[in-house]
């Protein structure tokens, strides 16, 4: 698959895209016009950045339920509990911009290798932990250092492909991201089998992740000009330069703001990321207790119900890489980001339809399912649109994004509950509280695509640095 992305640019670049079948200097023994692959390796190190991204973050869950822990932590209450899960989200949406800054500032190769650093060692302190405030405030320095993960994963693929290609090869890094997650539960809860405590599960967590930095040290720099193994003709796949552009400083950081608030479309994305997390953190927050208390279904039953609704969307990614690519190459550079994402939204919203129509659990289930797909499917042109508006601030825009979508997650999970609550009180024949909630998210959904429309790729929030920046 990630032969693809060599195939795509090579259609796609102004340059010439060239491979070893259909080099223009066929017959030219030169090497250099053989392009090398290392951007590859950058998206697999990503890849596996964002496989324990997720791992170390969604394990806790796990955790949580498990008799090792709640015999360490006796007597502890489920508020208590909650209030261990939710600080990581508080920290996490809170430190989406700085963290994005100091990566566009110091480099995304030396911030994002001391992010898996930090937050590995965190997860190995939190198997550490004796007291519950201690587990607490391990959660919210874990929460402040996974933050700049993605926003600056963000801007190392910005460096490293052409806009063209962004979609796609954002789809892996999402990939790897949506794959810990979906196995996290499983792979956490066979480990405490077989290792006895959870605490041990924490501490091989904290390893892997070192092994996982050292690894991304190694592979990745901050631009393709920079890296020994990058010759010339991978740089002419690559089809930009990035390497006259200014890194920010300190000074730069309020006019980096006020370049962001003054944008129509970053507010507009902020919205429209919002609404679109909103109705997709049901699937990760509520809907288990939903299957259970509502439906009836077997705990372990709707583990897998909900295993199946987050996995079916894995392939949704690469789907939207290719989706997001051809959109811009057919439709241009505007309609090509808004359409994939605004399209999916709808989608997504029309399925949250179908679920308040059900009553049966395999349809709304089915339902459920096709929701996560279509959010997945539009989630590579999330990065894409990113990349394109940020500029050298593109982790810092990110962040500025996914803070939003962290802060419609949080509202998500507090606004459920009571939207079930209020619909106690609907009359018979009215609707209930379950159609209540399935009709608030597709709501949500519908109010993201059409934000979605009002978004312009094309335009930077900044004038970009060298004239190469939108080749």
């Amino acid at each position: 698959m990630l032969g693809d992305l060599r195939r795509t640019a090579h259609e796609n670049s102004p340059s010439p895209m060239t491979d070893h079948h259909d080099s223009p200097h066929r017959g030219d023994p030169n090497p250099q016009d053989v392009p090398s692959r290392v951007r590859m390796r950058v998206v697999a190190v990503s890849v596996l950045m964002a496989f324990m991204l997720y791992l170390d973050r969604v394990c806790l869950g796990e955790i949580i339920k498990s008799d090792s822990f709640l015999g360490d932590f006796q007597g502890a209450t489920k508020e208590e509990i909650g209030e261990v899960l939710g600080a990581f989200f508080f920290a996490y949406a809170l430190f989406q911009v700085p963290s994005g800054w100091a990566s566009d500032r110091f480099g995304g190769r030396a911030m994002l290798t001391f992010y898996i650093l930090a937050w590995s060692a965190l997860t190995g302190l939190s198997g550490m932990a004796n007291t519950l405030s201690g587990l607490l405030m391990a959660r919210l320095a874990f929460g402040v250092v996974q933050a700049g993960a993605y926003p600056t994963s963000s801007g190392v693929i910005r460096c490293w492909f052409h806009f063209r290609n962004r979609a796609m090869a954002s789809s892996f890094v999402s990939i790897g991201g949506r794959m810990g997650g979906t196995l996290a539960p499983f792979l956490t809860t066979l480990l405490i089998y077989q290792l006895s405590s959870w605490r041990y599960v924490m501490y091989l967590y904290c390893i892997v992740g070192f092994v996982a930095a050292l690894a991304y040290w190694i592979v990745v720099r901050d631009r393709p000009q920079e890296h020994p193994r990058v010759n010339s003709g991978e740089l002419d796949l690559i089809g930009q330069s990035t390497s006259s552009e200014q890194r920010t400083n300190a000074r730069d950081i309020l006019p980096m703001l006020w370049a962001i608030i003054k944008s129509r479309s970053l507010w507009l994305n902020a919205i429209a990321q919002f609404c679109l997390v909103f109705g997709w953190a049901f699937l990760i927050t509520w809907l288990p207790t939903f299957l259970k208390e509502e439906k009836g279904v077997e705990a372990f039953l709707g583990s897998l119900m909900v295993t199946g609704v987050l996995a079916i969307a894995i392939p949704g990614q690469l789907i939207g890489g290719w989706l997001g690519n051809q959109a811009v190459r057919t439709l241009g550079h505007r309609w090509g980001r808004i359409a994939p994402l605004s399209a999916t939204c709808f989608f997504a919203g029309l399925a949250y339809v179908g679920c308040s129509s059900f009553d049966s659990v395999w349809p709304i289930v089915a339902c459920c399912a096709m929701v996560s797909l279509m959010t997945d499917i539009g989630n590579p042109t999330v990065w894409a649109f990113m990349q394109d508006v940020g500029g050298r601030n593109t982790s810092a825009v990110f962040g500025w994004g996914n803070m939003w979508g962290n802060f419609g997650a949080a509202a998500s999970a507090i606004a459920v509950p009571r939207l079930m609550t209020m619909g106690e009180s609907i009359p018979e024949g009215f609707g209930s509280g379950q159609s209540l909630v399935f009709l608030t998210c597709a709501g949500m959904y519908m109010l993201a695509g059409l934000a979605i429309l009002g978004t312009d790729a094309t335009r930077p929030i900044r004038e970009p640095s060298n004239s190469l920046e939108n080749a």
